[in-house]
C-alpha cells in the first residue's frame, strides 16, 4: 500500500489561494532530502540542506548576508533617525492595528507615505498586548490577558518604551522579599552588536539595583509542598515522588542534556556560556538546525540524551514543560539557550496597553477599525482589499457581517496570524512555500485566569495572618513573597504573583493559572464564568483554604485560541517547520509583505514583533 506524507498530500490536493482553489498552481517538486535523521512519527524523514540551516541561523541571530548586525540597525531606525525620508511616497495598507502593524505604520508615515492601518476589532488595537482594566471590585486593578514582561535582553522593546515616556519598573521574575524595592534610576538600554559596537539609549544617570531574588515560591506536585530554594538545596524528595533516584533538580537535568547542543555554538568560561566568534557562531547554529530541527523535545530527551520516563516527567512537571514536549525541540532549546535566568525583567507601570496606545494619536486618522479584511487581491496597479463590517462583535464572539469598504494601494503589510490569514481569500494565488506555511505553521494555545483578592494574602508571614484573621486563625503555608510564581501538577500550574501594588488599592490581582498547549485545552472547554472556581480550588491545594477569605469573587480570564482575531497565543514550530516553513515566512510576495511576531524567530515576544516591524517598514521605504 502507498503512503502519503503531508507534503505529497497538499501537491495532490493542489492548494490555492489560501480560503479558495481559485487561481490553483501546481506544486513545485519536492528536492531529493539528504541522508534522513532518525523519523519523527508521524513525518517523514528529512534533513534540512545546509544552506537553508546557515540562512535561518542567520536570521535566528540577525546577521545580514554582509555578516552587519541587524539588530543595530533596526535600534537605528525605530529609535534614533527613523526610515530615510521617500522621494517616491507609496500608499501603503497595513492589515492588523497590533504591535507590528503600528510601528510599521508610524515609520512609514514618518518617511512621508500615506498609511492606512486596517482592523478587524471594532473595540481596542494592541493585538495580544491587552490590559484587563474592567470586571474587578476594586475599579483601580488592572491585569494582563497577554504581553506582561520584557527581558533586559530585547533592547528594541526597552527603548520604545523609554522613547514613547512610559515608565516601567522591575518585573520580578523570581521573587523578591516583601517591601523589597529597587534602587536607583531605571537604567539606560544597552545593546553590544556582534562587532563591539556599544548602542546605548541614553547616559547612566546612577546605579541601579534590584532587590536580592529569594526563590521563596511554591513547587506542589504529587502531594509534596516545597519550597524551590529548599528543593536547589535537596532535590531527593520531589525527585523521588516520580521514581527518580538522582541529586540533581529537574533543571539541571535538563541544563546537562542541552549542554552538548549548545557546544555547538558556544564555550564555557568561568562558568557562564560565551558565543564562539560569529562565523563559528552562525555555523554552529546551523549545525543544530541540521541535526536536531526534526525532533520534538520529548524524542530530544528520550532518543538523544536517553533520560528516563521518570526524569521526563519531573521536567515536564516542575519546570512546565508537560504540554510542549510534543512539539519544536528548537522551541524549547532557544527558550533555555537565549534567555539568561540571571536576567532582569520589567513591566509597563499602568499596564501593557500604553505601548500600542503611546502610538495611537500619531495614526488617529491613519487606523479604521471594524474592518474586517475578507478578500486580497494583487495586480500590477497594486493591492486591493475588501473588508466588512462586524458591528456589535466582540473577541469571542461575532455579529452578522456587512460589505462596508474598498481599500486600494501600492503595497500592504499583512500583520495578522497566519491562521487569521488562512480565512482570507487570496488572489492571483501566493507561492506553494508561502501558502503552505499560512495552511501549516502552527499556533499554541495559551489561557489565563486572573482572580482579585481584597488582600495581598501572598506577601503575609504567618504573624500577619493571624493579626488579618483574628479569632477565624488556622495556620497554614505563608508564602511571604512579593513576585515570582509557583508551580503545580493540578490545573493551574503555573501561578505568578504581582510584582507591585497598584497605588491606592489593598488587594491584588493574582495570576491563578497560565497555561499552555493542552494544559490550555483543559480550561478553554469551559465557558469563562466556570474557570474561576476552578482555579481558586487550585489556589487552595497550594495556600490554604484560608486564602478564600479574601477573595472578591471577581476575575478575568483569557484564551487566546478562542480569540476571533489572534488565532492562539503565538507561533510555536512543530518539528521541522523551523527549516522547512520558516525560510518563506517573511519572504514578500509581490507588493504583499509580511510583519508580525510568527514572522520573526522571537515567537510570543513584543521584541519578536517589532523586529519584523522594523523590517518590513525597510522593505516599503526601499
Amino acid at each position: 500500500m502507498t503512503t502519503i506524507d503531508r507534503r505529497g498530500f497538499a501537491r495532490l490536493a493542489g492548494f490555492g489561494a489560501v480560503g479558495s482553489l481559485v487561481g490553483a498552481v501546481p506544486a513545485a517538486p519536492a528536492t531529493a532530502a539528504a541522508a534522513p535523521l532518525h523519523t519523527a512519527p508521524g513525518r517523514a524523514a528529512r534533513t534540512p540542506g545546509w544552506d537553508t540551516c546557515l540562512e535561518v541561523a542567520r536570521d535566528l541571530l540577525l546577521v545580514g548576508e554582509d555578516g552587519s548586525d541587524l539588530k543595530l540597525r533596526y535600534l537605528r531606525v525605530l529609535i534614533d533617525k527613523g526610515l530615510p525620508k521617500t522621494r517616491s511616497p507609496k500608499k501603503v495598507l497595513i492589515v492588523g492595528a497590533g504591535i507590528s502593524g503600528l510601528v510599521a505604520a508610524t515609520l512609514l508615515k514618518q518617511a512621508g507615505h500615506q498609511v492606512t492601518v486596517i482592523e478587524a476589532n471594532g473595540n481596542r488595537i494592541g493585538g495580544r498586548i491587552k490590559t484587563f482594566q474592567t470586571g474587578f471590585a476594586d475599579p483601580a486593578q488592572y491585569a494582563e490577558a497577554g504581553a506582561m514582561r520584557i527581558p533586559g535582553f530585547h533592547p528594541l522593546t526597552l527603548a520604545l518604551i523609554d522613547k514613547l515616556g512610559i515608565p516601567r519598573r522591575p518585573f520580578y521574575n523570581v521573587d523578591v522579599r516583601p517591601g523589597a524595592e529597587a534602587s536607583g534610576p531605571t537604567p539606560p538600554v544597552v545593546y553590544t552588536s556582534r562587532g563591539g559596537h556599544v548602542w546605548r539609549s541614553g547616559p547612566a544617570k546612577g546605579e541601579f539595583r534590584a532587590p536580592r531574588r529569594l526563590n521563596h515560591t511554591w513547587i506542589r506536585v504529587n502531594g509534596i509542598s516545597q519550597r524551590r530554594d529548599e528543593y536547589a538545596a535537596d532535590p531527593r524528595r520531589i525527585n523521588a515522588s516520580f521514581g527518580l533516584k538522582d541529586r540533581r533538580t529537574t533543571a539541571q537535568i535538563l541544563d546537562d542534556a542541552l549542554d552538548p547542543v549548545r557546544d555547538h555554538f558556544s564555550v564555557t568560561r568561568g562558568g557562564r556560556r560565551v558565543d564562539k566568534p560569529l562565523p563559528d557562531l552562525i555555523r554552529g547554529w546551523a549545525r543544530v538546525l541540521r541535526e536536531f530541527d526534526g525532533y520534538s523535545m520529548h524524542r530530544f530527551l528520550t532518543e538523544h540524551a536517553g533520560l528516563s520516563d521518570a526524569a521526563i516527567d519531573a521536567i515536564g512537571t516542575v519546570e512546565n514543560l508537560t504540554s510542549r514536549l510534543p512539539l519544536a525541540f528548537m522551541h524549547t532549546f532557544l527558550t533555555r539557550s537565549l534567555v539568561n535566568p540571571s536576567a532582569t525583567y520589567w513591566e509597563m507601570a499602568g499596564g501593557s496597553r500604553l505601548l500600542p496606545y503611546r502610538l495611537e494619536p500619531g495614526l488617529r486618522e491613519e487606523i479604521r477599525m471594524d474592518r474586517r479584511a475578507v478578500r486580497i487581491s494583487t495586480s500590477g496597479g497594486g493591492v486591493r482589499i475588501e473588508t466588512v463590517s462586524e458591528k456589535g462583535s466582540d473577541e469571542s464572539s461575532s455579529a452578522p457581517q456587512t460589505p462596508t469598504e474598498t481599500f486600494h494601494g501600492d503595497v500592504a503589510i499583512i500583520t495578522i496570524p497566519f491562521p487569521a490569514l488562512r480565512h482570507v481569500e487570496i488572489a492571483p494565488a501566493m507561492s506553494y512555500a508561502k501558502r503552505r506555511a499560512v495552511i501549516e505553521l502552527h499556533y499554541d494555545s495559551a489561557t489565563k485566569v486572573l482572580l482579585e483578592f481584597r488582600k495581598r494574602w501572598w506577601e503575609w508571614d504567618e504573624d500577619e495572618w493571624k493579626r488579618e484573621l483574628g479569632p477565624r486563625y488556622r495556620p497554614g503555608p505563608a508564602t511571604h513573597v512579593t513576585g515570582g510564581g509557583s508551580v503545580a501538577d493540578n490545573a493551574n500550574r503555573f501561578t505568578y504573583y504581582p510584582s507591585h501594588r497598584v497605588q491606592g488599592s489593598e488587594g491584588g490581582v493574582v495570576l491563578a493559572s497560565y497555561v499552555w498547549s493542552d494544559d490550555a485545552s483543559r480550561w478553554d472547554s469551559m465557558d469563562d464564568a466556570e474557570r474561576y472556581g476552578y482555579a481558586l480550588r487550585g489556589l487552595r491545594e497550594v495556600h490554604g483554604d484560608r486564602i478564600t477569605e479574601f477573595y472578591t469573587g471577581r476575575g478575568q480570564t483569557q484564551s487566546w485560541l478562542r480569540n476571533r482575531y489572534a488565532f492562539g497565543e503565538a507561533a510555536v514550530f512543530l518539528p521541522g517547520q523551523m527549516t522547512e516553513i520558516h525560510p518563506a515566512i517573511a519572504v514578500p510576495e509581490g507588493p504583499l509583505h509580511f510583519a508580525g511576531e510568527h514572522t520573526s524567530l522571537k515567537h510570543a515576544w513584543i521584541e519578536g514583533s517589532l523586529e519584523s516591524a522594523v523590517r518590513a517598514a525597510l522593505e516599503v521605504n526601499a
